[in-house]
């Protein structure tokens, strides 16, 4: 773990998906260095350029593969699809070891999205813990962040639940959701993760019923200190 008050790098793996240049483009709007990772070394490398564009040059944004990614950041976030978040893992394990990882991933099965199908694990982030066997902390958050607004310009108003392996952990990954200008709430043991996760699909399942494309969450009752 990073003992700094603020990390200084962040490798977002899959940062080349909607979620992940969305989360990348407000990291290194926030000062951060941003490695962009892919198995695809050329599409990081223009997802980085697209994010540099959008930041008039004012940001430290590179497209890298996932391996390479993971090796030179402090902390890895996981943004891949859930069907390459086993295989993304196993790739980069001998990375994160001793760093923060930060899953983002959703076990959504097409087509039925609306309908929460958890793996045997529980969630997608204990299905990493069990990966990774303990060698990392881990923190779930950002699973009911529509993507439409990461790339925009302006404040969201959806709240950001949060769990992990530890206290530690969980106020580590606290740091970047307020880095990424979003209201971040310690929501306990990574076992809760099921709840966040699981979340999602109902928010799915609003916006099909509601007409809408980025239903979220906030948290009422509780005065942030």
């Amino acid at each position: 773990m990073n003992d700094s008050p603020l990390v200084l790098s962040i490798a977002v793996l899959g940062g080349t998906g909607k979620e992940g240049k969305g989360l990348a483009y407000r990291w290194a709007k926030a000062g951060y260095h941003v490695f962009i990772g892919s198995r695809s070394a050329d599409k990081a490398k223009a997802a980085a350029q697209d994010l540099w564009k959008m930041l008039e040059g004012n940001g430290l944004v590179e497209g890298l593969t996932n391996q390479e990614a993971a090796q030179k950041a402090d902390v890895v976030v996981l943004t891949v699809p859930f069907d390459a978040h086993r295989q993304t893992l196993e790739s980069v394990k001998g990375f994160i070891k001793g760093k923060l990882l930060v899953d983002v991933s959703v076990p959504l099965v097409p087509p039925k999205v609306t309908k929460v199908q958890m793996p045997p694990a529980g969630s997608a982030a204990q299905e990493a813990k069990q990966i990774l066997g303990g060698e990392a902390e881990i923190a779930s958050a950002f699973q009911n962040i529509s993507y439409e607004h990461l790339l925009l310009d302006q404040d969201i108003e959806c709240d950001v639940l949060v769990t992990g392996t530890s206290k530690e952990a969980r106020s580590e990954a606290l740091k970047l959701v307020s880095a990424a200008g979003l209201t971040g709430w310690d929501a306990g043991p990574l076992e809760n993760s099921v709840v966040l996760e699981g979340l999602t699909s109902v928010l799915i399942n609003i916006n099909k019923q509601y007409g809408s494309t980025h239903a979220g969450i906030k948290i009422t009752g509780v005065r942030k200190t």
